[in-house]
């Protein structure tokens, strides 16, 4: 549990997104087909805004999804990302549309977190918090799209990136969501 104080939960924010393989796995999965600046941009806030709205309600009780129930869901979006990246060719259209709806799913995922950390208890309160560890999140979140993007664009470059590394990739992904999937459904799930 980290202490009361804004660089605690800052680093959380941090350790969970560079920790959180599947949170990573969906971002990528998103991006590996993003083509341009705009959509790329696109992409990350969308998914930034739908993470922090649920983050946000779910820290205030305003809303609540068992950990029982989220962590499945968000297998599954990972799985479809990387489906909907082999079966459709090229830039998805609306994928800000899938990442709003999905990252809201995120979002939960990152409240375990928080109320795992005692986020609230004791008198303490949570909007600091809250915003150190979204903070830490989306810190965490830009350093990895950082080295990414400029690695997926140049490996764009190469013709059979599209026609061969593209598909495996996204291949990977969906093996990987289906592999969570399956396994947090089981019966330790």
């Amino acid at each position: 549990m980290p202490g009361n104080s804004f660089t605690a939960f800052f680093q959380l924010g941090i350790e969970h997104i560079l920790l959180g393989f599947d949170h990573l796995l969906f971002l990528g999965g998103l991006l590996l087909v993003t083509h341009r600046w705009r959509q790329l941009v696109v992409i990350v806030t969308t998914f930034t805004l739908a993470h922090s709205l649920t983050l946000g309600l779910a820290a205030f009780d305003l809303v609540t999804m068992p950990g029982r129930v989220a962590e499945p869901l968000i297998a599954a979006t990972i799985l479809f990302v990387g489906l909907e990246n082999i079966l459709r060719r090229g830039e998805p259209k609306a994928r800000w549309a899938v990442t709003l709806c999905f990252g809201l799913v995120h979002g939960f995922g990152f409240a375990s977190v928080l109320r795992g950390s005692g986020l609230g208890t004791g008198g303490r309160g949570v909007a600091l918090p809250l915003f150190a560890f979204n903070l830490g999140v989306e810190v965490g979140q830009l350093a990895v799209a950082a080295v990414a993007i400029p690695l997926l664009w140049r490996l764009r470059e190469s013709p059979r990136f599209s026609t061969l590394w593209q598909p495996l990739l996204s291949g990977v992904v969906a093996l990987a969501g289906a592999f969570w999937l399956c396994q947090r459904l089981g019966p330790a799930g």
